[in-house]
């Protein structure tokens, strides 16, 4: 086993100055060659003792002295290779949106990106006693700094570019000159497939220029897969009733996409759902014969229109995705065995139902030589069946709660059957005024690492919509932990990634995003310490005043002003940083903003109805009473008048109505914006009618000194004392 990280000898040579090519020695090279050392400082004793802010950490690192990158740089591709020029041009439009000068000629900070089987590469290998290993043969590079250059070697298109991502993120541009943190690197994955799943069928559909935004994201930090998820929002021309126009993704964009992606070498795999979910399919008259109950939402496995309708849908699919895999989702088939499979699930149990139609799904798209994922959380519920399943399918086992006693029996019935595994965690976005993160991270940490374990090969980080409500934007977070996490081995520290994520995903220096990414776990958490989970998008939207509402008002009050808080704290911190520099992705910042105002407006409702409440029914109560009475008109003017509290619900709705739209518009088509919309508008009138009952109160005092009592106008009865 070849050294990890040797310095160079002290002895100087030329570097080529151009982009020719340098794979093997032709006689007039030759004495160079023979002759090829490089000067390379040796690391500073303290450069190795800390590493810098980077996702994913890579697997080895030693600290060496930085680079100045005051004169510019040059990004040298010697092989000339297309691939490898690709990842040269992503590196340099990055380095020159950071204000780095781009050189065609000395003085510059040469950088270097080859593959391992030229002889500039193995000179430099030689040198410092590195080997590029078997493993790190699919996807692994090392770089390394010296005193005027940088290497980046690998032996695959995909681990130059990775090489070269990382060496982005070893750029410094704060105040100062820019310089280049010093570094010698060995990395490679500890997974082979890592991507997100992002549902694309219970509301917000991206642009075709968000989606190439997201799969350059994700390639900048090593995730490998993009996995659309669609009920009904597949165009086919073979089944065109679904997709509504203007609501779902074309052959066209797809193809367009897979080709953008391609070069950032990300595959795309899309999941049609073929079993399950598939409500707003049966409830087309073409297709209600299919349905297992009317109007449900999971295919009847007997009937023979429904594989029918399967080979459609991934016939079309494959010519428009040509990547190794199709995932055919199958998971929550709730209503299997209630209709029309009922008789067929009595005789022979759940399970063989179920596993003989995945088979039969299997057996039918066969031709389309694809290797199908499922998810993979019926079919364990049989776990004597599963060895009945074909043994080259995959099964993606997902679960989303952090789980103290692990995650391995979500697997254990596959891998005890000899199949392969991924892992599907999830960023906890789903229902939510904002993702709740510290579940996200400990759920992806252990869900992650007891995969390797058990020998899974890849990882889809899940993203779902379920309310219709979500934003791709605020999940950031969740998704670069989720690229740490599969890339790197074993148990991802959360710790270290929340000290990193805003420096480099942000360029923030300060530490005040990841200070404001804190606060809002605090005050996810608070509202947990009540038993009500966390900011759930339900507490947003709910009436305070109605049976439910009070119910969920009697948990918040305790912790309201502690919510408030911590969502201010966010707040402040996300402006402090922008005034402090200027930041790169300002629309997550957007986002962010947008989450912590929601989280602030949900506790600051509750307080507002409460305060509401109690003024109408002290006035009511003390009508009676002179010092009371007295102040009856100014008082309500309080409460329904200009600046009064029932204004400050309607503007804070109408308000945040306009914020979102905004947000949303930054990612997604206008295609269900007014679904969600109308709820702002519905909440924000809610207030407005309440205002002008108060306000015909107060005309009935003025008229005839007395008030309705407050049911009339839909106050609740005061909340009992324990």
């Amino acid at each position: 086993m070849a050294r990890p990280f040797a310095n160079f000898s002290s002895t100087t040579f030329s570097l080529p100055e151009d982009d020719e090519q340098v794979t093997k020695p032709s006689a007039g090279r030759l004495p160079f060659l023979l002759c090829l050392c490089i000067a390379l400082p040796a690391a500073h004793a303290a450069a190795g003792s800390s590493r810098p802010p980077l996702i994913p950490q890579p697997r080895e690192f030693t600290g060496r002295d930085n680079l100045s990158l005051a004169a510019g740089v040059r990004v040298i591709v010697p092989a000339g290779n297309v691939e490898d020029r690709f990842a040269a041009d992503d590196l340099k439009n990055e380095l020159k949106a950071r204000g780095i000068h781009l050189r065609e000629s000395a003085p510059a900070v040469r950088i270097y990106l080859m593959r391992d089987e030229s002889v500039l590469a193995r000179q430099i290998l030689q040198r410092e006693a590195l080997q590029l290993d078997e493993a790190m043969r699919p996807e692994g590079y090392i770089l390394v700094t010296g005193k005027h250059d940088a290497f980046v070697i690998a032996h695959t298109a995909a681990g130059v570019f990775y090489g070269a991502q990382t060496l982005k993120q070893l750029v410094q541009t704060g105040k100062g000159e820019p310089v280049l943190t010093g570094a010698a690197i060995r990395d490679w994955p500890a997974m082979r497939w890592r991507g997100v799943h992002d549902d694309l069928s219970r509301g917000p559909i991206p642009t075709l220029e968000f989606q190439k935004k997201q799969i350059r994201t994700f390639a900048a930090y090593k995730l490998n897969v993009y996995s659309p998820y669609f009920e009904n929002t597949m165009e086919y021309t073979s089944n065109p009733l679904p997709a509504l126009p203007g609501g779902s993704i074309s052959a066209g964009d797809a193809r367009v996409l897979v080709e953008y992606a391609q070069k950032y070498h990300v595959t795309i795999i899309p999941e049609q759902e073929a079993f399950g979910h598939l409500h707003k399919v049966l409830t087309w008259q073409r297709y209600a014969s299919l349905a297992e109950i009317p109007n449900g939402a999971v295919l009847a496995p007997g009937q023979p229109g429904s594989m029918q309708l399967i080979t459609q849908w991934f016939d079309e699919l494959a010519k428009v995705y040509p990547g190794p895999f199709l995932h055919i989702g199958a998971d929550e088939t709730f209503e299997l065995g209630q209709g029309q499979t009922a008789s067929d699930v009595q005789e022979r149990g759940l399970g063989a139902v179920y596993i003989d139609f995945l088979s039969g799904i299997h057996e039918a798209l066969a031709p389309l030589h694809r290797r199908l994922l499922f998810w993979g959380d019926v079919a364990m519920n049989s776990p004597a069946l599963v060895p009945k399943l074909p043994h080259d399918m995959i099964a993606v086992a997902w679960q989303y709660d952090p789980e103290p006693q692990g995650f391995h029996r979500w697997l254990d019935p596959y891998t005890k059957a000899g199949m392969e595994t991924w892992v599907a965690p999830g960023v906890n976005n789903w229902n939510r005024v904002w993702p709740d993160f510290d579940l996200a991270l400990r759920n992806i940490q252990g869900f992650v690492a007891d995969g390797q374990s058990a020998g899974s090969t890849g990882m889809l980080n899940t993203i779902w919509d379920d309310d219709g409500e979500g934003l791709f934007l605020e999940d950031w977070y969740g998704v670069l932990f989720g690229a740490a996490a599969s890339w790197q081995v074993g148990s991802t520290d959360i710790a270290r990634f929340q000290q990193d994520y805003g420096a480099v995903f942000h360029d923030d220096a300060t530490g005040d995003i990841d200070e404001a990414q804190r606060a809002l776990i605090a005050a996810h958490q608070a509202l947990a310490g009540t038993g009500l989970g966390d900011a759930r998008d339900a507490f947003f939207w709910v009436d305070p005043w109605s049976p439910e509402g009070q119910q969920i008002a009697a948990k918040i009050r305790p912790v309201s002003a502690e919510v408030r808080l911590d969502a201010e704290r966010a707040l402040t911190l996300i402006a402090q940083a922008k005034a402090a520099a200027s930041l790169r992705e300002t629309e997550s910042l957007d986002a962010m903003d947008l989450g912590a105002r929601r989280i602030d407006f949900l506790a600051f409702k509750f307080q507002t109805a409460d305060q509401i409440a109690d003024s109408y029914r002290r006035l009511y109560d003390g009508q009676k009473t002179p010092e009371i009475s007295s102040h009856i008109p100014r008082d309500l003017w309080n409460l329904s008048g200009v600046n009064g509290r029932c204004e400050d619900l309607r503007d804070g709705y109408s308000y945040l109505r306009t914020r979102f739209n905004d947000v949303w518009l930054m990612e997604n088509r206008p295609f269900w914006l007014n679904i969600v919309t109308a709820r702002y508008d519905a909440a924000a009138r809610l207030w407005v009618e309440r205002s002008e009952k108060l306000a015909a109160a107060r005309d009935q005092w003025n008229q005839h000194h007395t008030l309705p009592a407050p049911e009339e106008i839909g106050i609740p009865q005061a909340p009992t004392t324990p």
